[in-house]
């Protein structure tokens, strides 16, 4: 992207930068200095980050460990380990995005919670299957929840299952059914995909607009309702 601005922009946008880090408060402005260092200087500054990340990630853990009772000990131990690692080379590859509006230890906190979670969450999941299109269950237990008085509801359903068959492809299938109809966490799916959150996200939003527009043209939403 930088390749594609002028000089004159490039000049301005390096003005920015340098303004913004003028800005920083003195352990901020620290902080970008030692990782911006090398040999020795640096290697102490990642050590300091990487224990920073790892107090954040355990404290994530705990306030998160209601949700994930099965997970502790060693097992919990080594999964803020990888949180930390993870969270420190993003904080080093992002380290020119950082622009001060909160402090560098605040801004770095960021990713080992994000990395913890996403960890915690993929953990739980380990072991179990992810429903499937094809999987009965899955369209046994909707039809179910709803009543007798829903039986346009129930033809919804069916409709709505004709459609995941006949216009998804088999990512678009697996990641709807996983995260529209069975509330699988989106980092549990790319997870399982081996892709990425956005990637799956985008996956999410073609396919609901695939149905949206089959379900518009059998008449069993009209364009108002599909909005």
């Amino acid at each position: 992207m930088a390749s594609l601005l002028t000089p004159v922009e490039r000049e301005r946008r390096q003005r920015a930068v340098d303004a913004a880090r003028m800005e920083l408060d003195s352990e901020s402005r620290g902080w970008v200095e030692d990782l911006r260092s090398t040999g020795a200087a640096r290697a102490r500054a990642l050590e300091r980050l990487h224990r920073l990340l790892l107090t954040a990630a355990r404290s994530e853990a705990r306030r998160r460990r209601h949700l994930y009772p099965e997970i502790g000990g060693a097992e919990l131990d080594d999964l803020c380990s990888q949180a930390a690692d993870d969270a420190t080379v993003a904080v080093t590859r992002k380290l020119d995005g950082y622009r001060g509006a909160s402090r560098f230890t605040t801004w770095a906190y960021a990713f080992a919670v994000y990395e913890i979670s996403v960890k915690l969450r993929r953990h739980a999941w380990r072991g179990r299957t992810i429903p499937t299109a094809d999987d009965d269950a899955v369209w046994e237990r909707l039809t179910a929840s709803t009543t007798a008085r829903q039986v346009e509801s129930v033809d919804l359903l069916r409709a709505l299952r004709l459609a995941v068959s006949e216009e998804l492809s088999p990512r678009q299938r697996a990641v709807f059914v996983a995260i529209a109809l069975n509330d699988v966490d989106i980092d549990v799916v790319a997870g399982e995909l081996h892709s990425s959150r956005g990637a799956v996200y985008k996956v999410l939003h073609d396919a609901r607009q695939k149905l949206r527009r089959r379900l518009e043209r059998d008449g069993h939403l009209d364009r108002t309702e599909a909005r």
